[in-house]
């Protein structure tokens, strides 16, 4: 015989295997072979508790910090405290080298060694809150297509952030004109030549 006669007669001669159904109902959810035409919304589990990170020993509230990214890099300006959000409280103070309340992670400062006292400084009442911008409207439709080439709004200080400057200012100024040449060390902005070596540079 044939080795493919005999191949046809050994399947003839095999058990056949029938498939059978229970049901002919769709698969309800993602499994199967169709999909529901709507999107299945999976629970989450909980938000995981994130903790402000941990500041650099080197930084304490009164340390002169060197700015390294962002509008006012190479700027000096005064560590005020840690916001809940981890982020760090600074101050130029505006009035002296043009830097107002901001907010600026740890990792894009250079701590230095000089402090300036922060007698009568209060920010107990400055908060994340603060810096939060206002909500604005989004335009739909044609209002929105006219506007696509206008000029940005500009940005408004709300006039509690500049009483909060204004005190700030105040305090920290009378602190800083009680050391010899602090306010000329705040005021030059930090920079580097081409002989300097940073590796080897005592902040």
């Amino acid at each position: 015989m044939a080795r493919g006669q005999k191949v046809l007669k050994l399947r003839a001669q095999a058990k056949k295997v029938t498939l059978k159904y229970e049901t002919t109902a769709p698969v309800v959810g993602a499994v199967g072979k169709y999909y529901p035409a709507d999107d299945i919304v999976h629970k989450k589990g909980p938000t995981p508790v994130r903790n402000a990170p941990k500041v650099r020993a080197s930084i304490v509230p009164g340390t002169v910090l060197i700015l390294l990214a962002g509008r006012f890099r190479g700027k000096r300006v005064v560590c005020l405290k840690q916001l809940e959000s981890g982020l760090l409280l600074v101050t130029g103070p505006y009035n002296l080298n043009g830097v107002p309340l901001r907010r600026v992670n740890q990792k894009y400062v250079i701590a230095t060694s000089t402090k300036v006292p922060l007698t009568g400084v209060d920010v107990s009442k400055i908060t994340d809150a603060l810096f939060k911008r206002e909500a604005t409207s989004e335009k739909e439709g044609e209002e929105a297509l006219f506007e696509a080439g206008a000029a940005p709004k500009p940005t408004v200080t709300s006039p509690e952030r500049k009483a909060f400057q204004n005190a700030v200012d105040g305090a920290l100024k009378a602190s800083i004109d009680k050391v010899q040449l602090l306010g000329a060390y705040l005021t030059a902005k930090f920079t580097l030549s081409k002989s300097d070596k940073p590796h080897l540079l005592k902040f």
